[in-house]
């Protein structure tokens, strides 16, 4: 039995989980503040939040550590329930896709752990504490894509590059309806203000022979938006792993514009993007464009959705997997 944290900031982690949780052939215990997803199919622990409390004091411990705030209730909660969980349970290995706390946690109580790596600037000194301690360390993109984080040098030995991962991994890309209607579909994220961070009142008018449809938060939001990925012309999207990988999964071109996340996260991911040919972006690290929307729809249509495939090939998930079944496969046999 494993373990696998899942972070709650938007929904870009739980959708990586269950892909990877499909992939194993292990019974997997997800644990979150989130509520358990309908789609979970093993144990879920639903763990008290965090960042409930009054003004955190001390929240990075000096700047060791991420989210530590001092007598904490929430905190105290939390980890409680996890290491009660440890006890308990006596896992095999913990995934943690992300916290350097829970990761810290665990390996103190003698848990091998195998922690993701977002893309950024992660030369701090509490991801290198946990980068130090992973028995593995899983990136979801290709190996070959350069600057996508800072940081792992270190740590290079225990680096494993899935490629990008997607709940829509292995799913036949659906038709698009001949009907000469061009559509642009606006992927607005989770974690943040979603559709209103973003006035598209300008581009809309500039557009009268586009058709703008929007997801999200402040939007429309549905649950599966595969349908509406696919019979996109263009998609324009935030920088962040999620959603890049559900892109790229549907094959469609995109007008990438990074949102501000800590660590640079989506400015590195849009930056790599930009700088690698094979992919068929047009990124825009300043924010949406107030001007030549017709001219810059028309040139993302152009490109070819199928460089898609240097970035993701559907086995994202499985290489995941056997990152796993490696580590299982090299755990001690129960606690002494």
């Amino acid at each position: 039995m494993i373990g696998y944290y899942v972070h709650h900031h938007g929904r870009g982690h739980l959708h990586r989980a269950m892909s990877v949780a499909a992939a194993t052939d292990t019974v997997v215990v997800g644990m979150s503040s989130l509520p358990r997803p309908p789609e979970w199919t093993g144990p879920w622990l639903e763990l008290p939040r965090d960042d409930e409390g009054p003004a955190p004091v001390d929240a990075s411990a000096r700047g060791r550590l991420h989210w530590v705030p001092e007598m904490d209730a929430g905190l105290s909660a939390r980890m409680a329930e996890i290491s009660a969980w440890i006890a308990h349970v006596e896992p095999a290995l913990m995934v943690v896709d992300i916290s350097v706390e829970v990761s810290l946690l665990a390996r103190l109580h003698g848990t091998p752990v195998v922690t993701t790596v977002l893309p950024g600037d992660r030369r701090d000194s509490a991801h290198d504490l946990v980068h130090s301690v992973a028995r593995r360390v899983v990136a979801a993109w290709p190996s070959d894509v350069l600057g996508m984080v800072d940081g792992l040098e270190a740590h290079h030995d225990r680096l494993t590059c899935v490629g990008g991962l997607s709940r829509f991994d292995g799913r036949e890309v659906v038709s698009r309806p001949h009907d000469g209607e061009r559509r642009v579909l606006v992927l607005a994220g989770a974690g943040d203000e979603g559709a209103d961070a973003w006035d598209l009142a300008a581009a809309r008018a500039a557009t009268p022979g586009w058709t703008w449809d929007v997801l999200g938060p402040g939007a429309g939001w549905v649950d599966d938006p595969w349908e509406a990925l696919c019979a996109a012309d263009v998609v324009v999207t935030h920088a962040g792993q999620n959603a890049i990988a559900e892109v790229a999964a549907a094959r469609r071109p995109a007008i990438v514009v990074p949102r501000p996340r800590p660590f640079g996260e989506q400015d590195s991911m849009a930056a790599a993007l930009a700088a690698d040919d094979r992919f068929p972006v047009s990124v825009f690290p300043e924010g949406i464009p107030t001007s030549g929307w017709s001219e810059l729809l028309e040139r993302t249509a152009a490109l070819d959705g199928s460089g898609w495939s240097a970035w993701s090939d559907g086995k994202g998930a499985a290489r995941m997997g056997q990152v796993i079944a490696e580590e299982l496969a090299r755990a001690p046999m129960g606690r002494h």
